[in-house]
């Protein structure tokens, strides 16, 4: 946390701060059983309240357990390895930007049929500074800490290609020329973001693996047109 938000202060004064939100209601912490007894914070409900306020959240969905304590402790491994860390340290040092803000967790997007897909986080990273003419990317993180099998991982490409396509009907409404249906991410994004994957947990033999996978599943036909719209990456996370 004090990494993310403040590396040019003292970590005292981060701690500082999270004691006062904690005073305030906003968030609350948990100890890990593990040796270290190390803290991890969240937001409290009250914290979710007021932060979806804030313009940069409006229209964002939030887990519905980010505040419960449990849940918290039970995904804390893939919380911590899903982090904004890497991208804002490397904007820091070649003086691009990203901030803190640039990282969303857990945005929902909808597919039909009370299918969603939820990606990791959804990142903002823009080469140069606002005052250059460097190029904005937007992508959909997926980390995977290696939990499941290659086939399982290779199927979340499918689930994007789907959402790429996904048109949501509207009762009572015909599409027209002058009103033509539109896929449901075009509200969110003027390009559809590229999908990046994020390998953990694995060393160099099992990342090729699960590489492999995500070949084959592009080849599929339900992922042609997508894969030639939207980028698709992989990256070793010791890599990034």
């Amino acid at each position: 946390m004090h990494w993310v938000i403040a590396p040019g202060v003292r970590i005292e004064q981060t701690r500082r701060r999270l004691a006062r939100l904690r005073d305030d209601g906003l968030v609350d912490q948990i100890t890990l059983p593990q040796a270290g007894r190390t803290r991890v914070w969240f937001p409290s409900r009250y914290g979710v309240q007021l932060a979806g306020e804030w313009p940069e959240m409006r229209g964002r969905r939030p887990s519905r357990t980010v505040s419960d304590p449990t849940a918290v402790r039970l995904k804390v491994g893939h919380a911590l390895t899903v982090t904004a860390l890497a991208f804002l340290q490397n904007a820091r040092r070649h003086g691009d930007l990203c901030r803190p803000l640039d990282w969303i967790p857990e945005v929902h997007h909808p597919t039909g049929s009370g299918k969603a897909v939820i990606p990791d986080a959804l990142l903002y990273y823009r080469r140069g500074s606002d005052d250059g003419d460097g190029s904005t990317l937007r992508a959909f993180v997926e980390v995977d800490r290696a939990t499941v099998g290659p086939e399982r991982l290779a199927a979340k490409l499918t689930a994007y290609a789907r959402l790429h396509r996904y048109v949501p009907t509207v009762p009572g409404r015909r599409p027209t020329l002058q009103e033509p249906a539109l896929e449901d991410w075009r509200r969110h994004y003027p390009l559809f973001p590229r999908l990046l994957f994020i390998l953990d947990g694995t060393g160099p033999t099992g990342a090729k693996t699960r590489i492999r996978a995500l070949r084959a599943a592009a080849r599929e036909p339900a992922a042609f047109s997508f894969l030639h719209d939207v980028p698709v990456l992989a990256a070793l996370l010791t890599a990034c």
